[in-house]
């Protein structure tokens, strides 16, 4: 049996692991399905499962690192920085003429309307032409009776006649613009004019060329004096649009107003893949639906008490600051809890609007500057959860509809997304799913089954702010140690003794906290003194801590002398185990 002695340090460094791992049975011999885009899948290159993800999906686990781009406008390439500057015209635009507050219904209801508009011009245009052939039969007698007495007259009136008409089809042009006024009567006018013409040229025998000019300016009189209101009405609200300046705030930040506005532009540019005129019609999207959905009166709505705190909640922040917001769908195997949330239609969308709250303030918690945070860790707990979404119909509508809203409208908001507790059959099933992600988005996913679940997650977040039933040491209520308190990673390699050591000094108050992931190991603590001849003192008996007993130890003993705390954990299993540790000195009274 081999032992191992190891002393604390704070430079001490963690030891290689592989993070991504979904177990498989030993029973089967086909390595389970690819998609397992992460960064650390290479140094395990024995799996099955990433070897397979390594072959099909190379590009993404490529660019599955986990650094993200920077929001700061002067380091991003060229063609980012020209993308960036078109959709901000494109902005300023849109607010200028009040896009973003013009509601979209409107816009549809105008083709129905402008269908019957044309069907009404139509009407119009039959009507006139019916009108304007009346008078000239009804005026042709009249007229053919002074002709016998004067030849030459009826040659001009019967040119006149012929002139008329098609001066009475270009009138033909001007009631769509009356139209659009909805007003009718003007159509009336013209026809009248031209009988009164017509009738003074005939008793007055002028000129047929005179007559022709009379009437072409009758008409024009008639449609500048119709089309004249319609300009008017026209130019009033564009000098009233131009005048003032709409002004649109997304999550707290109004758009074009600073820097913060453009790190939230570059979301909408990464998640169209700086295509402009996609973000930008994205970005209407958002805005109308937060509209729609009543964001600000959500913000302030009550929707304490639903049960859901253990839920999804936010809890501490990973290497690299990004709150870490835990998912954990589990809990709804409580019956009552999911009866009160999903037992009908009003329960749901209560539900679904207490997610959407939920998101949206923990936006507004975060720093929008170039510099800032603006993005999240997920961690998806599947434990317990699978069952749930293939035998609860309600679970799985309701997650559906909020996975579906937090796509559409929340663009970029995730750094990282960790599944942990993954079980063995579920890479088919995101296999089958995988068509509804993209590149990028697969880019960030891990997966972790349940033994490697707190080494994933110990790869992003610190163990002292991991919860600790993910196996950190983060607890509720006041503690020992806080998550200033930093702590220790190290692994206890199977059938072997592993020790660790605090030296303290004489009259010397030592405070430790130790747990193994997944337990199933002997533990025990002795003080050893420094002197010769000193005896060693047992500060806590050997005792086997089972797997269903996973909790954190704590401890403390004040030193008679100067000597050393010594922590030994025997692991008699076939298997590592992840060890996490942190201690501190405290004087003694």
């Amino acid at each position: 049996m081999a032992e191992e002695t190891k002393k604390p340090a704070s430079d001490e460094t963690t030891p290689p692991t592989t993070v991504a791992d979904v177990p498989v049975p030993e029973k089967e011999s086909t390595p389970q399905p690819e998609p397992v885009p992460v960064p650390e899948t290479p140094e395990k290159s024995a799996d099955p499962v990433t070897e397979e993800t390594d072959k099909e999906k190379t590009p993404v686990t490529e660019s599955a690192s986990f650094k993200e781009e920077s929001n700061k406008v002067d380091e991003l390439p060229n063609p980012e920085q020209k993308a960036l500057a078109e959709l901000k015209e494109l902005v300023q635009d849109a607010l200028n003429k009040h896009e973003f507050t013009a509601p979209p219904v409107k816009e549809e209801e105008k083709k129905p309307e402008a269908e019957a508009v044309a069907i009404a011009v139509a009407e119009e245009e039959k009507k006139e032409e019916s009108a304007a052939e009346e008078p000239t039969t009804d005026a042709a007698p009249a007229t053919t009776e002074p002709v016998k007495e004067e030849p030459p007259v009826p040659a001009a009136v019967v040119e006149e006649k012929k002139e008329t008409t098609p001066v009475v089809e270009e009138k033909k042009e001007v009631p769509p613009v009356v139209e659009e006024k909805k007003e009718t009567p003007a159509s009336a006018d013209p026809s009248e004019t031209v009988e009164k013409v017509t009738e003074k040229v005939t008793a007055d025998e002028e000129d047929g060329s005179k007559a022709v000019e009379e009437i072409k300016e009758t008409i024009v009189e008639v449609t500048a004096t119709s089309t004249a209101p319609v300009e008017e009405d026209a130019a009033v609200p564009a000098e009233e649009v131009a005048a003032t300046e709409e002004e649109v705030s997304i999550w707290g930040i109004p758009l074009l107003a600073d820097e913060r506005s453009d790190v939230i532009l570059l979301k909408f540019l990464r998640a169209r893949d700086f295509k402009v005129k996609e973000a930008f019609a994205m970005l209407k999207s958002v805005v109308a639906w937060r509209k729609e959905f009543n964001i600000d009166e959500l913000l302030e709505e009550d929707l304490s008490g639903l049960g859901l705190e253990k839920v999804v909640y936010n809890h501490g922040v990973d290497k690299e600051g990004h709150p870490v917001c835990y998912n954990a769908f589990g809990a709804f195997q409580d019956n009552e809890l999911y009866q009160n949330t999903f037992a009908d239609k009003e329960k749901m969308d209560k539900f679904l609007r207490w997610r959407i709250q939920f998101m949206e303030k923990s936006i507004r918690n975060l720093d929008f500057s170039p510099d800032g945070i603006c993005t999240f860790v997920q961690v998806i707990d599947l434990k317990n959860s699978p069952g749930l979404y293939l035998y609860k119909k309600e679970l799985r509508q309701a997650t559906n509809r909020a996975l579906q809203l937090l796509q559409d409208n929340y663009p970029e908001f995730v750094a990282k997304q960790v599944f942990i507790n993954v079980p063995w059959w579920y890479p088919a099933y995101y296999r089958m799913i995988n068509a509804l992600f993209t590149t990028r988005t697969k880019s960030k996913f891990v997966f972790a089954g349940a033994s490697r679940s707190a080494e994933t997650l110990f790869k992003y977040i610190v163990p002292e702010q991991v919860p600790v039933q993910y196996g950190g040491l983060s607890r509720e209520g006041e503690q020992e140690f806080t998550i200033a308190d930093s702590a220790t990673e190290d692994t206890v390699k199977p059938a072997s003794k592993h020790t660790v050591e605090f030296p303290v000094t004489e009259k010397s108050n030592l405070v430790w906290e130790a747990r193994v992931v997944g337990w199933d190991v002997c533990y025990g603590a002795e003080f050893v003194p420094s002197a010769e001849g000193g005896y060693t003192i047992i500060v806590e008996k050997s005792r086997k801590i089972a797997a269903a007993n996973e909790t954190v130890i704590t401890n403390n003993y004040t030193a008679p002398e100067a000597g050393k705390v010594v922590l030994t954990f025997d692991n008699q299993t076939s298997k590592r185990k992840k060890l996490v540790y942190r201690s501190k000195t405290k004087s003694s009274d």
